[in-house]
């Protein structure tokens, strides 16, 4: 199953395009062209609100996810 990382080896801030990119197997730099301009066209705040989002969501390639411990211990 494919999984959706911020990339580790192709990125410029903070690898949200570059992961997007390999996820959906084209190069990154095409994603950012888009994101540059849906960001210009709608008048910048949601395209960078989006971003520092994905930021924060998106897990690093290789990075562990925590896990909950059981209930009652």
């Amino acid at each position: 199953m494919k999984r959706l990382y911020r990339s580790t080896t192709d990125q410029l801030v903070a690898g949200i395009c570059g992961g997007i990119g390999e996820y959906l197997e084209i190069d990154p730099n095409i994603i950012r062209v888009i994101w540059v301009a849906i960001t210009a066209i709608t008048g910048f705040f949601p395209g960078i609100v989006v971003y520092i989002l994905l930021w924060i969501i998106l897990p690093q390639r290789g990075q562990a996810r925590p896990v909950e411990a059981p209930a009652g211990v």
